[in-house]
């Protein structure tokens, strides 16, 4: 696929976006951010989706398409602007009312991540952006993946994947992401304690250029188990955690009682935390920032971001989504890439 845009800039990363579910508000946040000028000019950038799909959005929201179009036929090159690779093979989707899961609409947001992740693995992407996915309309189709990060992990062929998500100068990375409260029991070991902890290590030092991180490392019962008295897995697991963290020269404190990690006192202590579960991390983010929040995969060798919202259908096509997690995820997408490539000794762009 040959392309050509209007100003050369291949100095500029070259970011992915796949479009997510075509029924939820996926192409609406993805129009809203980056119908600024000053975004698209700092970097390049190629969106996996549906020129028809992400036309309608445009129009919904009264902003002029930015982007130009081309039949994906498997290879991109950009030069610069916004180009949208269309998968105009696959089969018409009709908006239902009310929208909700549906096998078509799982099918193609498979596809334009499938497609998104296979250039990003190559390496002709600098980082993907991944808007929301309907984990049901994946199974509808036929795909049984918990959600983007075990279908990444699979296709990286990577052992060590640890869910994280970033919204300021807050970073918290899950010890146990899309596992069933009572499942946990089976599965919390100290290994999968001690995992984000080294992968959140490694990216505070490789990514955010912080040359010796402090990661705070929550309890997994209230006060953090009293000493014994309301539960005994800090004893016996978390705390042997910390010890193997510290003897690989990490610079780690905990297990901290989870009902006060948060206290903005307590945070600004850490250049990271760990939570033990999912909800243990992602409630207080998403107080803390949930327009602005972003998740990051570690563990990859490679960039992966995503808002923190979901498919959100029942304000999907309607103007009402706020598209702030979207540009952040661009935003710290590109920041990233900028910083991977002046490791590489790649000039980086002119802002």
């Amino acid at each position: 696929m040959s392309t050509t845009g209007p100003n050369t800039a291949a100095d500029r990363p070259l970011i992915g976006i796949s479009m997510g579910d075509p029924l939820g508000v996926g192409p609406e946040v993805i129009v809203k951010a980056l119908a600024d000028p000053r975004l698209r000019g700092r970097a390049r950038f190629v969106i996996f989706g549906l020129h028809d799909v992400l036309e309608l959005a445009a129009d919904q929201t009264e902003i002029n398409p930015f982007w130009w179009r081309e039949p994906y036929e498997h290879g991109v090159r950009v030069t610069s602007g916004v180009l949208l690779a269309d998968f105009d093979e696959l089969q018409p989707i009709r908006s239902p009312h009310p929208r909700g899961p549906d096998s078509l609409a799982g099918q193609a947001s498979f596809r334009f991540v499938e497609e998104g992740i296979r250039h990003l693995r190559e390496g002709t992407l600098d980082a993907l952006v991944t808007a929301p996915i309907c984990k049901q309309s994946w199974a509808l189709a036929g795909h049984r993946f918990q959600g983007h990060t075990d279908l990444l992990a699979q296709r990286f062929e990577a052992r060590r994947v640890v869910m994280s998500f970033v919204a300021d100068s807050l970073r918290v990375a899950l010890a146990s992401d899309h596992v069933p409260l009572f499942e946990l029991h089976n599965r919390f070991t100290i290994g999968l304690v001690h995992q984000p902890i080294d992968l959140l290590d490694r990216a505070l030092r490789a990514w955010f250029g912080i040359e010796h991180p402090h990661i705070g490392v929550l309890g997994l019962n209230p006060h953090a188990g009293e000493n014994g008295l309301l539960g005994d897995e800090e004893r016996r697991i978390i705390e042997p955690a910390l010890a193997l963290a510290r003897n690989a020269n990490i610079r780690v404190t905990g297990p901290l009682p989870p009902d006060t990690a948060f206290i903005p006192d307590v945070v600004r202590r850490f250049d990271g935390l760990v939570a033990m579960y999912h909800d243990q991390g992602l409630i207080p983010i998403k107080m803390h920032a949930f327009d602005r929040a972003v998740n990051l995969t570690l563990g990859l060798d490679a960039i992966r971001t995503s808002p923190d919202h979901g498919t959100a259908f029942d304000i999907a096509g309607r103007n009402r989504a706020t598209s702030g997690s979207m540009r952040a995820a661009l935003e710290l997408a590109i920041s990233l890439a900028t910083t991977h490539q002046k490791q590489r000794g790649i000039p980086a762009a002119a802002p």
